[in-house]
């Protein structure tokens, strides 16, 4: 019996079935078991079933189902991996011995235990030899004369085959007969031969079987060798006669695979948990040849156009699959997946579990053999055949080929399909014999009736559930498999993070019993016109998953209690569907699925037509063995139908449309359209009444349409007056700007982000291109924008002139020329690497096919072009280019390997509400405006679904079952426009078979320019997405409408985006006409330019490309768009065609209630105006664009609304030049979305436009008269009238409306939540829900986390990288905002203030201020020659010192008294007392290559000295302190030093322990020309991004040492920003203090280090008088410095002056330094920078005078004048005028100039003086008087410190301390030994008490007051008494405390001359904790 085989007598096969039958009688105790005959006859194919036990040795054959795959594959032209998961041996062929019923277990079959000490490894022999083919391929094998090589299986190794050798004579011959029984075998391995039995044989070779050894069972294939010589599997051993014809097939395919590899072919790896198009990949990767992973292209199709007679046989043979996974992963499957879920199965690939110990159930898919079912459709393949309609039968008369792969899905989408497969006829003769009748199998098969389809009028689509599907047979092309709702049933394992984010506990809480249950619920409450979503079925699942953790948790139960048991399913499922008014059926069986699903079908078939067909049968088989497993069998007319087409993309049905188109299937429904719905022939109709009219046509406008005029007169009426037409020009709307700026930000944050990815600095210039998509009117309309707005001009890319024409080298279309015009950009790009280019991908959801995929399936020559173009690598890698992709749509490019960062993702400002844009009057009326339109409650709603057209269209579904229902509808649609046409002018007869809504808007279109005086009408768009349709579309109404005269009324367009519109000649016309001023050459080019043309277009093409329309749109018909746009993206971009700016009064409803109070409030505050509802009307022709730039070429006419010519006098636009925003800054209160860092405050301020709500006036009050048109209901004479833009009307099919409509629960319309794009799927079933609250960023969010690019998609190679980081591009954007919002006019402006902020990056704001006190300057009687470069000291000295102070910044201090003071007018101050402080006069300059620049700037030449290496982190400088005793301070001080690594050389170190001993300073004779001597300190505070701390490029790249010097809280800050340079912290006690403080302690410090340096160099041998003693002190907001020289002045130029020019700040300081005898001048400085420098007479080239800002400072000369370390203002003043006293030299070089720039944050800013105590938060600024009190006062004490309080309050107190002195200038006040401020109005005469000292000549002068501040010993009684005082001056004593101040009047004997009130001592208004100074005032006796 172990040997039994197919070609035995039946009495063997009845004997075993006997023995089984009674074995399984007696070891069964439950189930009674089947009698023996329906065993024998109705079983032969059982699979085995797996008991519990088992599974170990339960691993899927790899090999055959790869045989089988191939086999299916040379059957059906196409692959589909349906697999699911662990792949079971389901060989029909060989199982018949196998089991014999499916309820009895197997028999054991007990195995001989090897021989002692023999090999027991599988896959070697009992001698320990290896067997295995993958060892033993590359072999040779000697076998005896008359044996073959076979290969065996062994069920431990599935993935492997044994080799073996067999005599043939026991093997069959090719028709599966005449084997001899028994068997005759040798061992390849160790060489034994004469194994005489099966049995002895497998025991040999470790097959070790569980059960009966059999040769047929386990000797599988032949072996062959290849023609490298390499040994593989061959064709299969044909041991059934009845599996001839199969082994047959197969081995034929096997030969042409071999013959013919397929080059679609590529490794796929999938998404979704590891499912291949919504299955697990259930079969790991084989050794076989055949499917190599090193031979991946090698699935081939026999197109030999003939067919194999042997493949024949009628059955469709599924894979098991079983819920669990199985194996390794799928490594490189063998075709390219066009991995697409429909909406809903996954692609997935590769994770598969092991299997797990539950029963493994499995669930094998199928689908008709028509390349039409999915099966066929999986392969990206291409043929020359034409597509064949999907889902039609064949026909009774041809014989039925053999069916594919048995996988469902169609959702596979091919590229293209492989006809002549099945076009080829195969003759009958050769089929004779071979269609014997088989036993057919009761348990796993169906058998599909015949002429289903013909006889139900239905296709059924069978939905995928849970367990096995059985395998179906014979009509196969009657029935659709999807696998729509699978992946519902796999539930994924999450991650814990993942679950809590979705209230879950696990994510197993649902049985199967519980699904089944929710899927009847779902289908029951479907509506008759509603098919099942995926997203809707998920979230259902999802919530009952909730549900259940909500209960566990409460309950504290297992999920088991809750779970029904398998008894109580039936009736629980009958119950549930009994409510659905028998639209929903329960079949019940308790065998297989097979039963319930052959049933139904068996039923529908016999069905008679008027009996009622439920529109769901849910099939399950409650099997105690199995379980339960159940499928969903549609028979709806409308479902079925829905479901299958729903499976196609778009681009197979158009595929599959114009295959109907070609081959005449069509003809059916042509036929039944060529009469009217009154029976009349149509063209007879149109033929009679064009007789009858004869020569005359219907007037074209002005008239009823039963006027008529002869053509003649038609063609020369031309419009009367002026229409009032709302054709506008080009405005940047204020929500543009914003976007802009937005933009804008974003590029600034790139360039900042330090990743080195973006250099703003580098570039001075902005280029661009504009790429999109394949369409015509598309690239017109983009090229009017660019024109209009002027943007060539403002860049400076082209001349005024010659910007027209070349416009059009700006915008490349994606279509076959763009490789050659991308190049020729893309060497621009190369060539000049100063400009910035920014390529803008328009429209970049459109094709996003990745150009591998594409160039792999031969799919349509256009895919893949926009991943050729954006992912090149030279895009990628160009350091100047920015790629900036645009869409409303941009959901498919945001998924999990997206490539633009979602940081980088601009979108477009919301708006919640109307009030946020009470002042504009149009708003933006989107799709969710459209959904929220449904609840306006309106009788004509602005959404509508025509239910008359979608009955009529229901009946003709039912009668023409095989066509696609766009087909149906198109013929539809163009017979009711007809007959709405014919009824409208010459036949009422038909008007009650128009649709209302056909009727109204024909009637609205052809009235319409009746009742205007210029022929004025509306637009209407018609959607026909498919050519063919759309072309006879066109052809059928214009033939209509000629006949009946209407050819002059209205226009018929086609627009297809392939071609340009053409528009009849009298129509152009008529639209120059309105238009006025346009050239005779001028066409229509784009849609917006037919405002106004009363017209059909009929709109064709895969996808709309967002194309502008005119406000004259006023009807979208889009009832074409059906279940065929289930995907977001395809759904909404139709509906964005009527998405557009309306009018405020058009928007009605719920919204006019809402407060806008409150918005208002905001407005007012100008707080952000984040609308995005502005108008922006981009279509204005602007005349000649830049004329209005004025000078800058900006864009001149910002205004924020449009106005007509007929209201200008009620409503003037405000119109905002470019020039005020130019020039005007940001106002961050204003854009709080402005997210770049404070740097675009200052180097952008041109781009700030002060557009803001709060400065535009209220446009509310204005609102009525909105300039807009109105729907001409309104007559002619009306048209003055205020016209109002509407939202237009949008007529959908019932299925977008249901999507767009079903606002449940206020959540978004439910077409957010379906898949976003057909090119991605989602990762998991299990996802939270997308809300209605979503902002479009955290829609990419969503999208990014739970959505994936498909395999041919562009983005799928974008997979991350091992460390699990995706790779972003780091030059990428993302702009999106919705459909026809604004974002083209958005980007023009992005590129326009781009290239302004380039420029102000170039430019820098300098103060530029003349001079002060010019007239009080003493004139020096010596002369210096003006061409001297340094100074000569003999004469310098002589000079003497200017001590009035002329730097501009200290216009408003009090003067120094110099001789000439006194002779000085005092009016001249009367006028500035009351003068405000004035604004500072700025200039702007271009940077040159000498500045000094902060953070901002990022080049490559000092990018090491601004950054260490991003590996290295700050740490890596060292902290070093620094102790010496200053004896001003009377203590030690400790400074710190933080000293980088690179550094380090510039100081000297101890030898152990690293301890900072001195700064090394150079010698006073050191030449060299690449250093500066001089150390450079910085003070810097609050300006650590802002501080012009890089000296790299003023200091020419030269070494040099710039420390900089900041405050201990600060020194974090500038440690971040500036990790490179060397810092000098002060101590914390100084945190407080002034700049005084700082230059203080670097003098003090730097005196400190010369003299170390002089210590340790002169052990050295070096003098001590020659160690360098100057250092610089800078500001940091020193910019540019300059060098002035004269003109050799000649007799022609009499005006004097010279020139200057940049220089590098390393010159400046090496000239200076190179000054003879430099050691003797205290301190050298150079001029402020002014503009008239250089126009004055010549100066002489050095002065002795004041310096600041930028000084060379002798620390050794200065040793004892000290700056004052307490002092907030005038420190360098005071330290000025002391050193002068001292008797040292100050020269300032007149031939050098520092710019300063003017910076607006931090500095020597005010402290905000606040009350120490806060009492409440409101408190009134305090006044200055304020900052001193009476001792011992209950004053508000002040949070500030004392010195700046007194410094603070001596400005302003002039009157109350020195009345005397005031605008008195003879009588100045005296100050000894300091310099302070008292106020603009008072001359202060500085006189040092110092002996030696050099002081002012005052004999003779009587002074109006004293001043005594912090005095010291050098002042004593005698010095005061050698200066004379007028009477009733004033004295003002100023001490540290109350005592000093006692002890100084009586030191001073000041009571002798002055007289003193107890009430006249003050104190500064500190708290005693905070030291306040004291001061006493007394007059004089």
């Amino acid at each position: 019996m172990g040997n039994s085989y197919a070609g035995q007598l039946k009495s063997a096969r009845f004997e075993e079935a006997l023995h089984n039958s009674i074995e399984a009688s007696l070891r069964c105790s439950s189930v009674v078991p089947r009698p023996i005959f329906s065993q024998l006859y109705l079983d032969p194919d059982q699979p085995p079933f797996l008991p519990e036990g088992n599974h170990e040795n339960v691993k899927p054959k790899v090999e055959e189902l790869d045989k089988e795959l191939v086999h299916r594959y040379s059957q059906n032209g196409n692959l589909d991996f349906s697999t699911n998961q662990a792949v079971n041996e389901m060989e029909d062929e060989e199982e018949d011995e196998d089991l014999s019923d499916s309820s009895s277990p197997p028999i054991p079959y007990s195995q001989k235990p090897a021989p002692e000490g023999s090999c027991t490894t599988d896959g070697f022999c009992q001698a320990g030899k290896d067997l295995r083919l993958v060892s033993l391929c590359m072999e040779q094998i000697d076998i005896p004369a008359g044996f073959l090589l076979v290969g065996a299986k062994s069920p431990n190794l599935p993935e492997h085959i044994l080799v073996c050798a067999v005599d043939k004579r026991f093997l069959p011959d090719d028709h599966g007969k005449n084997a001899l029984l028994g068997f005759s075998g040798n061992c390849i391995g160790c060489g034994e031969r004469g194994f005489r039995y099966f049995t002895e044989f497998s025991n040999h070779i470790n097959l070790k079987l569980t059960t009966q050894p059999k040769k047929q069972k386990h000797l599988k294939y032949y072996l062959v060798r290849s023609s490298q010589g390499v040994l593989s599997k061959g064709p299969l051993i044909c041991w059934k006669a009845a599996s001839f014809a199969e082994c047959r097939s197969r081995q034929s395919s096997a030969a042409s695979l071999s013959a013919k590899p397929n080059p679609s072919v590529s490794p796929s790896t999938t998404p979704e948990g590891g499912s291949a198009n919504g299955y697990k990949s259930g079969f790991t990767q084989t050794d076989s040849s055949v499917f190599s992973p090193a031979k991946p292209s090698s699935a081939a199709v026999n197109l030999s156009g003939t067919q194999d007679p042997a493949r024949t046989k009628n059955v469709v043979k599924p894979l098991a699959l079983s819920v669990q996974l199985v194996g390794k992963a799928f490594a490189a499957a063998p075709l390219s997946l066009r991995a697409t879920d429909v909406a809903n199965g996954n692609a997935n690939g590769g994770r598969n579990n092991a299997l797990s110990s539950t029963v493994s159930r499995p669930v094998p898919h199928s689908t008709s053999p028509s390349p039409g079912c999915a099966a066929g459709d999986q392969a990206s393949m291409s043929s020359s055949g034409p597509p064949k309609k999907r889902h039609r039968g064949w026909s009774p008369g041809s014989p039925v080929p053999p069916p594919g792969l048995a996988v469902p899905v169609p959702a596979i989408r091919p590229s293209t399909r492989t006809e002549p497969l099945l076009s080829v006829p195969v003759p009958q003769s050769m089929l004779t014999g071979i269609l014997q009748p088989q036993p057919i199998p009761a348990g796993e098969t169906v058998i599909v009736p015949e002429n289903l389809l013909n006889n139900s009028g239905v296709r059924p689509v069978i939905l995928i559930g849970y367990g096995t599907l059985p395998y179906f047979y014979g009509n196969v092309g009657d029935i659709v498999v999807s696998p729509l709702l699978v992946n519902c049933y796999k539930i994924p394992q999450l991650e814990n993070k993942d679950l809590d984010l979705l209230g879950l506990s696990s994510s197993q809480l649902l049985s199967v019993e519980n699904m089944i249950l929710l899927t009847i619920q779902y289908l029951v409450q479907l509506g008759p016109d509603q098919i099942p979503l995926r997203e809707e079925f998920e979230q259902i699942m999802l919530k009952a998953m909730q549900e259940f953790t909500l209960r566990e948790t409460s309950l504290q139960m297992s999920a088991q209690c809750i779970s029904v048991s398998p008894g109580q399913l039936p009736w629980l499922a009958r119950l549930i569907a009994s409510v659905s008014r028998d639209l929903v059926h329960v079949v019940v069986t308790q065998n297989s699925l097979a039963e319930g699903i052959s049933e139904t079908l068996r039923s529908l078939n016999e069905m008679k037509h008027q009996q009622k067909l439920p529109d769901y049968v849910v099939a399950i088989c409650t099997s105690k063995i199995r379980g339960n497993e159940f499928c969903v069998v549609v028979l709806g007319q409308y479902q079925s139908r829905a479901l299958a087409e729903s499976m196609l993309t778009t681009s197979e049905f158009l595929k599959e449309i114009s295959y109907e188109l070609i081959t005449g299937k069509v003809s059916f429904l042509a036929s039944h359209f060529k009469n009217t719905s009154l029976g009349d022939d149509l063209d007879k109709l149109l033929e009679k009444m064009l007789q009858q009219r004869g020569e005359s046509v219907i007037i074209p406008f002005n008239g009823d349409v039963s006027e008529c005029v002869s053509s003649q007169e038609a063609i020369a009426m031309v419009s009367t007056q002026e229409p009032d037409l709302d054709v506008d020009t080009f405005h940047i709307y204020q929500p543009q700007l914003t976007v802009a700026r937005k933009l804008l930000s974003q590029v600034c944050a790139i360039a900042d982000s330090g990743n080195q990815s973006l250099d703003l600095g580098h570039f001075s210039k902005v280029d661009f291109i504009v790429i999109v998509p394949r369409s015509e009117v598309l690239v017109q309309q983009t090229l009017q924008r660019i024109r209009q707005s002027g943007v060539l001009v403002d860049l400076g890319l082209e001349d005024n002139g010659t910007a027209y024409q070349r416009a059009e080298k700006y915008v490349v279309r994606l279509d076959n020329e763009i490789q050659t015009k991308f190049e020729v950009f893309m060497r621009r790009v190369k060539q000049n690497p100063y400009t910035l280019f920014v390529l803008v991908h328009d429209n970049a959801h459109v094709d996003l096919t990745s150009a591998i995929s594409s160039s792999l399936s031969h799919g349509e020559p256009n895919h893949g072009l926009a991943d050729r173009v954006i992912n090149c690598r030279e895009v990628l890698e160009a350091f100047n280019l920015l790629v900036l992709q645009v869409s409303s749509f941009p959901y498919a490019l945001q998924t999990q390997q997206s490539r633009i960062s979602s940081s980088n993702e601009v979108h477009w400002i919301q708006s919640d509400t109307v009030g946020d844009t009470a002042s504009e009057d149009k708003l933006y009326f989107g799709l969710n405006e459209y959904s929220k339109s449904l609840q306006w409650g309106v009788t004509s709603p602005l959404l509508r679904c025509d239910e008359t057209f979608e009955k009529m269209v229901n009946t003709l579904l039912e009668r023409y079952p095989r066509l696609h229902s766009m087909v149906i509808r198109c013929y539809l649609l163009i017979q009711q426009y007809s007959q709405a046409l014919m009824a409208l002018t010459t036949m009422a007869s038909l008007r009650d078979h128009s649709t209302p809504e056909t009727l109204s808007i024909m009637d609205d279109l052809i009235t319409s320019p009746g009742k205007d005086k210029n022929g004025c009408g509306h637009m209407l768009v018609i959607r026909v997405p498919s050519v063919q349709l759309a072309m006879l579309a066109k052809e059928r109404l214009q033939e209509v409408r000629d006949k009946l005269g209407l050819q002059y009324r209205f226009e018929i367009l086609l627009g297809n985006p392939a071609s340009e519109l053409t528009v009849a000649k009298h129509f152009v016309t008529r639209l120059k006409a309105w238009r006025g001023n346009e050239q005779d050459d001028w066409i229509p080019r784009t849609y917006q330019d037919l405002e106004g043309l009363p017209c059909i277009v009929i709109l064709t093409g895969k996808d709309p490309l967002g194309e502008t329309f005119p406000r004259s749109l006023k009807y979208c018909d889009l009832r074409l768009i059906d279940s065929s746009y289930l995907t977001r993206t395809a759904l909404e971009q139709e509906v964005g065609l009527a998405c557009c700016y309306v009018s405020k009064e058009a928007i009605r409803g719920p919204i006019v209630a809402l407060d806008l109070s409150e918005k208002e409030q905001e407005k007012a505050n100008g707080s952000e105006n984040d609308s995005d509802e502005l108008l922006i009307d981009l279509d204005r022709p602007q005349s000649n664009s830049s004329a209005v730039t004025g000078t800058s070429g900006s864009l001149a006419d910002n205004g924020v609304s449009s106005s007509s010519a007929a209201d200008k006098s009620q409503k003037q636009a405000p119109s905002l030049n470019f020039q005020t925003v130019a020039h005007s800054s940001v106002d961050e209160g204003t854009y709080s979305s402005f997210t770049a860092r404070e740097t675009l405050k200052q180097e952008c301020d041109s781009l700030g436009s002060q557009m803001a709500s709060s400065t535009t006036p209220k446009l509310s009050s204005l609102s009525s008269v909105s300039q807009t048109f109105q729907w001409p209901a309104q007559s002619a004479k009306d048209s003055k009238a205020l016209r109002v833009a509407l939202p237009r009307i949008v007529i959908l099919s019932k299925a977008a409306y249901c999507l767009l409509s079903s606002q449940k629960n206020g959540n978004l319309p439910s077409s957010s939540s379906l898949l976003p794009h057909a090119d991605v799927s989602w990762l998991s079933s299990l996802r939270p829900l997308l809300h209605k609250d979503m902002s479009s960023e955290e829609q990419s969010l969503y999208y990014r986390q739970w959505t994936t690019a498909r395999q041919h998609h562009a983005d799928f190679s974008n997979q991350a990288e091992a460390s699990g980081t995706r790779t972003f591009h780091p030059r990428r954007l993302l702009l999106t905002g919705p459909p026809q919002v604004g974002k083209t006019g958005s980007y023009l402006q992005f590129l326009r203030i781009l290239f302004r902020m380039l420029i102000r990056l170039l430019e820098v704001d300098v103060y530029d201020e003349e001079e002060i006190n010019t007239n009080h300057t003493e004139h020096s009687e010596i002369t210096q020659s003006s061409n001297d470069h340094w100074p000569d000291i003999e004469i310098f000295s002589k000079i003497s010192f200017d001590l009035s102070v002329h730097d501009p910044k200290y216009r408003n201090i009090s003067p120094v008294y110099t001789e000439q003071l006194s002779r000085v007018k005092q009016e001249t101050s009367k006028e500035t007392k009351s003068e405000e402080p004035k604004k500072r006069e700025t200039v702007s300059m271009m940077l040159t290559k000498y500045a000094a620049y902060n953070t901002f700037h990022h080049c490559e030449q000092c990018h090491q000295y601004m950054d260490i290496n991003p590996a290295a982190q700050v740490s890596d400088s060292t902290l070093h302190a620094f102790t010496f005793s200053s004896s001003m301070l009377g203590e030690e001080v400790q400074l710190h030093f933080i000293i980088p690594k690179s550094k380090e050389n510039h100081f000297v170190f101890s030898k152990q322990g690293k301890h900072l001993e001195s700064m090394r300073l150079p010698l006073v004779s050191d030449k060299n020309l690449n250093a500066v001597k001089s150390p450079i300190f910085t003070p810097s505070s609050g300006r650590h991004e802002h501080g012009l701390l890089n000296l790299y490029h003023a200091m020419e790249g030269i070494s040099h040492l710039h420390l900089l010097v900041v405050k201990e809280y600060e020194m974090p800050l500038y440690r971040k920003y500036w990790p490179n340079h060397i810092m000098l912290v002060l101590p914390g006690m100084f945190n407080n203090a002034g700049v005084g403080a700082a230059r203080f302690l670097i003098k003090e410090l730097s005196y400190h280090n010369l003299e170390l340096e002089r210590n340790r160099l002169e052990e050295l041998g070096v003098k001590r008088q020659c160690v360098w003693p100057f250092i610089v002190v800078m500001d940091d907001s020193c910019v540019l410095w300059n060098m002035h020289s004269l003109h050799e002045q000649s007799s022609q130029s009499l005006e004097p002056g010279g020139f200057s020019k940049n220089v590098s700040l390393k010159s400046v300081l090496q000239h200076i330094e190179a000054t003879p005898k430099i050691v003797h001048y205290a301190i050298l400085g150079v001029q402020k920078w002014n503009s008239k420098l250089n126009t004055r007479k010549a100066k002489a080239p050095f002065s002795r005078c004041h310096v600041r800002d930028f000084i060379l400072l002798n620390i050794d000369l200065t040793q004892n004048v000290q700056y004052d370390l307490n002092r907030y203002f005038c420190e360098d003043v005071d330290f000025n005028l002391r050193t002068n006293s001292s008797g040292l030299l100050i020269c300032r070089f007149n031939n050098f100039s520092v710019m300063k720039k003017h910076i607006q944050v931090g500095g020597q800013k005010d402290f905000v003086v606040k009350p120490k105590i806060m009492v409440s938060d409101s408190v009134a600024p305090i006044m200055p008087l304020q900052y001193v009190c009476a001792p011992d006062s209950e004053h508000t004490l002040l949070a500030a410190p004392s010195q700046f309080l007194l410094e603070k309050f001596l400005q302003h107190a002039t009157y109350k301390l020195f009345p005397k002195a005031i605008h008195n200038f003879k009588n100045p006040v005296l100050a000894i030994d300091c310099y302070l401020n008292i106020g603009l109005e008072v001359a202060i005469c500085y006189i040092s008490s110092r002996p030696h000292s050099v002081n002012v000549n005052c004999e003779g002068v009587f002074f109006s007051g004293l001043l005594l501040y912090l005095c010291d010993s050098f002042v004593g009684a005698d010095l005061l008494k050698r200066f004379r005082f007028l009477k009733g001056a004033t004295l003002c004593v100023i001490c540290q405390d109350r005592s000093s101040l006692r002890q100084t009047i009586v030191r001073l004997e000041l009571e002798d001359e002055w007289q003193f009130r107890l009430r006249d001592e003050f104190q500064t208004a500190n708290s005693s904790d905070d030291e306040p100074l004291y001061f006493l005032t007394g007059r004089h006796i």
